[in-house]
């Protein structure tokens, strides 16, 4: 039987004068790209931009939503009602798409994104708020996120197509949780390390944590952060080990 995977980057985070990551590059390496929507990071040329090229080059385009928090990147968690943060969700979900339409594309899945992500991935509440835009938008979009998550479990809960994740050039903590970024061990930068680890994770389910444990992970996706220093050499190296591994790459949904 073959194997596949996705291999996903989030793209579309410069802003005005401020550049962010080589999306050009990503976009010639990942088979799904999250596209920021405006509220962490983005502007609208920058998001127009990013999804033509993806189109362009049929890279799938994905929702990436968060919270209001352009000054920090959406890496802030926030105390945002439940209401107030579907409606936030929904603004973002239209603001993509109405880039993709002109573009001859559309959101085809959408993930959270920092804060959001990571709150939503054990926040009852959050994970609801997120969940309940995505089902009045389009319940047929995928929810892609941490496996194991409160976010997969409510959205499935919901009838909606929940997609795990796994992260390329982030460590794990021994419950199969992301590191903060803040402590050590968050961030991995040596290419040849990243893509053995990948490799590990697609082929066998399993990923070593920063404290030694072997811990099980099922993921039909994963993510290289598009601002992470060497970005392109890392998700390059990653595709690179996964074709020697003869593992495909192929998103896993289509517009």
């Amino acid at each position: 039987m073959s194997l596949d995977i996705d291999l996903n980057a989030d793209l579309g985070e410069s802003f005005g004068t401020w550049v962010l990551g080589d999306d050009d590059a990503m976009l010639e390496v990942v088979t799904s790209a999250n596209v920021a929507c405006g509220f962490h990071a983005g502007d609208p040329t920058t998001l127009r931009r990013t999804v033509a090229r993806a189109a362009e080059r049929g890279v799938v385009v994905g929702a990436q939503v968060g919270y209001r928090d352009l000054a920090g990147f959406g890496r802030r968690r926030m105390d945002v009602a439940a209401a107030d943060l579907t409606a936030d969700v929904l603004y973002q979900l239209g603001a993509l798409e109405a880039m993709c339409r002109v573009a001859g594309t559309r959101v085809a899945y959408v993930k959270p994104h920092g804060a959001l992500y990571t709150t939503a991935a054990v926040d009852e509440g959050q994970a609801g708020a997120v969940v309940d835009a995505v089902a009045a938008y389009d319940a047929t979009l995928p929810l892609l996120g941490l496996p194991g998550s409160v976010l997969l479990r409510v959205a499935g809960e919901r009838g909606l197509t929940t997609v795990g994740e796994a992260f390329a050039d982030r460590g794990y903590d021994a419950d199969g949780r992301l590191v903060p970024r803040t402590a050590p061990g968050a961030i991995l930068h040596d290419p040849d390390e990243v893509a053995e680890r990948v490799v590990r994770m697609v082929r066998d389910g399993v990923v070593t944590a920063v404290d030694g444990t072997e811990v099980g992970i099922r993921a039909r996706s994963v993510c290289v952060h598009g601002d992470t220093p060497g970005a392109v050499g890392l998700a390059t190296a990653v595709r690179t080990a996964l074709a020697r591994a003869g593992i495909g790459l192929e998103a896993f949904t289509r517009p």
